[in-house]
C-alpha cells in the first residue's frame, strides 16, 4: 500500500490510537485497488480474507436467500467494512459491491488479528466499533418491527433531511427502488407511502424531496432518538 495513502486510514478512530510500529506492521500486506460500479467485492459465505476500507466512492452492503435480496447498508468514506467477521475469521453474513467507481484499501485480516492480540488502543478501539455497530443494529431492528411502513418512510426522510442541512427541499442518495429495499419494503408499498405522507406535506419528484410542513411530518413521524440516532 503506497506510503502517502496511510494518512485516511491512519485518522480512522479504528487505527488513531496504535503504535507506529504496530500500524506499519499492519498497512505491509494492504494494498489499494480502483473498482468501477457495480463490482461484487465480496460474497456472503466466503471467508473473510481482508478487512476493507473505503477511501472514495460508495458500497451497498447486501444479502439474499430463496430469489430475493435486501439491501442491508450503505458504506461511504472513510470507513471499514465487514470489521466482525474479520475478527472472528468468520464467513461474511453480507455481500458487499460498489454503487459507484470506489477506490478501497484491503488490509489482510490475519494482519488485523495479529495485531489486535499485542495493540490494547488498537484492541478497545475495535470493540468499540463493533460495539457501535450492534447499536445501529438493534436501532434498525426497532425501526423495522415497532414501525408501519409509512412511519418509516417518514422518519427515514426526517433523517435525511437533517444529513441534508435542514432545508425543506433535498436530494435522496440513491434510487427508490433501493431505498424500499433499505425500508424493508416494495417498490409499489414505497410508491403508495409516498402518497400516503402528502397530507403531512411530503412531495416527491424523481429523487427530489420537498418537506412543506414539518410540523406534521414531525407529528406523525414521532422521531425517537433510541431509533433514529445512528450515531451513539
Amino acid at each position: 500500500m503506497p506510503v502517502f495513502e496511510y494518512g485516511d486510514v491512519r485518522r480512522l478512530d479504528l487505527f488513531s490510537g496504535m503504535s507506529d510500529a504496530n500500524f506499519t506492521a499492519l498497512m505491509r500486506g494492504a494494498y489499494v485497488q480502483n473498482f468501477p460500479a457495480h463490482v461484487e467485492l465480496v460474497s456472503e459465505g466466503e471467508p473473510s480474507d481482508f478487512l476493507h476500507v473505503i477511501l472514495s466512492g460508495s458500497v451497498d452492503l447486501f444479502s439474499e436467500w430463496n430469489g430475493r435480496d435486501t439491501s442491508m447498508a450503505t458504506v461511504r468514506p472513510i470507513s471499514t467494512f465487514i470489521l466482525a467477521a474479520t475478527i472472528k475469521d468468520a464467513p461474511y453474513l453480507m455481500s458487499a459491491r460498489t454503487l459507484e467507481k470506489s477506490r478501497i484499501a484491503l488490509i489482510p485480516s490475519q494482519d488485523v488479528r495479529a495485531v489486535f492480540d499485542i495493540d490494547s488502543n488498537f484492541a478497545r478501539a475495535i470493540v468499540t466499533e463493533l460495539a457501535q455497530c450492534y447499536r445501529s443494529v438493534i436501532k434498525a431492528q426497532k425501526d423495522l418491527k415497532l414501525r408501519t411502513s409509512l412511519e418509516r418512510l417518514a422518519n427515514y426522510l426526517l433523517r435525511k433531511q437533517k444529513h441534508a442541512g435542514g432545508q425543506p427541499v433535498f436530494d435522496l442518495d440513491f434510487e427508490k427502488r433501493r431505498l424500499a429495499s433499505v425500508l424493508g419494503m416494495t417498490p409499489e408499498n414505497l410508491s403508495r407511502a409516498f402518497k400516503g405522507l402528502q397530507p403531512y406535506g411530503v412531495s416527491v419528484e424523481g429523487n427530489r424531496i420537498m418537506i412543506s410542513n414539518q410540523a406534521d411530518l414531525e407529528r406523525f413521524a414521532k422521531p425517537n432518538p433510541l431509533i433514529d440516532d445512528h450515531s451513539s
